[in-house]
C-alpha cells in the first residue's frame, strides 16, 4: 500500500502520541508499505511553528527532515499536477495543506493516513 501521512498523523508519529490509532502505526510502520510526507505538510509545521503555536524541540527544517528519514517516510514534493487538480475538489475542507494532500492522494494513488473526518468525505481512499 501507498501511504500518505497527514501532517498531524506524522507528528504524533514522531512523538509517540497516544492519539495515533494502532492501524496507522502500524501501517507506517510496515516494510510492505511505501509512506510519504508531502512537502506541503513540512510547509505547515513550518508555518505553525514560526507562529509560536507548533513548539518543537529545534526548528523545522532541521527537525522535520531528520525525523521524517528516522521514521523511514520519504518525502512527496508538490508538483504542478496536483496544484492544477484543487480547483476540481468539491468545497469541503477550508484548510488549505488538507486539500493539497487529497489532490496529491488522487494524483499519485496514495492513501490518506488520518483521523480528520473531513478529509474522508472526499473521493479518496483514507486509513486510521
Amino acid at each position: 500500500m501507498k501511504l500518505l501521512v497527514d501532517t498531524h498523523t506524522f507528528l504524533w508519529l514522531i512523538l509517540d502520541d497516544p492519539s495515533l490509532s494502532d492501524t496507522a502505526r502500524r501501517a507506517i510502520r510496515s516494510r510492505d508499505n511505501e509512506v510519504w510526507l508531502s512537502a506541503a505538510s513540512g510547509w505547515e509545521i513550518a508555518i505553525k511553528y514560526g507562529l509560536g503555536k507548533l513548539p518543537l524541540p529545534e526548528e523545522p527544517d532541521r527537525y522535520v527532515p531528520r525525523m521524517r528519514r528516522r521514521s523511514g517516510i520519504e518525502s512527496l514534493p508538490i508538483g504542478e499536477a496536483e496544484v492544477c487538480q484543487i480547483h476540481r475538489l468539491p468545497p469541503i475542507h477550508r484548510d488549505p495543506f488538507d486539500r493539497l494532500l487529497v489532490a496529491q492522494a488522487n494524483c499519485h494513488g496514495l492513501v490518506i493516513v488520518t483521523d480528520d473526518p473531513v478529509v474522508g468525505r472526499y473521493p479518496v481512499q483514507t486509513l486510521w
